[in-house]
């Protein structure tokens, strides 16, 4: 059977309105926190609760049209695994994808500015920087990746969603960093200059400590997940009705 993808435009639209509306949720919620309460604790439950939650329901949204990514590095993962067998995207898929969802980043963080009665764009003064915060980095990144490559690759796609949305939320709680672990993301989130925010000479870092982290996923999936071990796990009989290529 040949799965035909909805075309490009529609793909990215989907692509830059859902990474919009997770950066103006990720943003939004941390600016209501700040207002609401002065302890450290309930304002990052607050936050980190309403950006799991969303995010979650964003990929649900959108998976069917354009795969949910909302992050450049997902994409990067979908493309290094479908490069053999032509079934992810194309580098100029990667590209197209990667400006659109940087795109729909920016412009996310400026609505949830403009929300809260503040300046659409307002470089952020907070920095984050230092090889404990990178590693915290390539960690979340690293088990995103994970995450999604394993499920993709033992065929248990249908739990991304959720399990994406769990694994965000204990990165935020677990890391050093705070589990940014999207480079789309984290440059909108420069243009803040509040609890959420980021100054932009700490994007650089956080970024290259993301794409590292990617590439450890990615490579982790590679070697715990494969197809032939999922294929030998059914019984005979029932080969038949396992999907993908044989």
């Amino acid at each position: 059977m040949t799965t035909i993808s909805p075309p490009l435009g529609r793909r990215l639209a989907a692509e830059a309105v859902g990474t919009a509306a997770l950066a103006a949720v990720v943003v939004g919620s941390g600016v209501r926190a700040a207002a609401l309460t002065a302890d450290g604790g309930v304002r990052f439950l607050a936050n980190v609760g309403a950006s799991a939650l969303a995010l979650t329901v964003l990929i649900q949204l959108f998976g069917p049209v354009s795969g949910g990514h909302f992050n450049p590095l997902v994409t990067a993962g979908a493309w290094w695994a479908g490069r053999r067998g032509g079934d992810g995207p194309g580098l100029r898929e990667l590209g197209a994808y990667a400006a659109a969802q940087t795109a729909g980043a920016v412009l996310g963080t400026g609505l949830a500015n403009v929300m809260f009665e503040r300046p659409f764009a307002e470089p952020s003064g907070q920095a984050r920087d230092g090889g404990a915060l990178w590693l915290g980095e390539v960690v979340a990144t690293g088990t995103l990746l994970l995450v999604v490559s394993g499920l993709d690759r033992s065929r248990r796609g249908g739990l991304v969603p959720a399990a994406v949305g769990l694994w965000v939320g204990a990165a935020c709680w677990a890391t050093s960093s705070g589990g940014f672990a999207n480079p789309a993301v984290t440059v909108g989130r420069a243009l803040t200059d509040s609890y959420t925010g980021i100054a932009a000479g700490s994007v650089p870092g956080f970024v290259l400590a993301q794409a590292a982290g990617a590439a450890v996923g990615v490579a982790l999936a590679a070697l715990l997940f494969r197809p032939s071990d999922l294929t030998a796990a059914v019984p005979e009989d029932a080969r038949d009705l396992v999907p993908g290529p044989r």
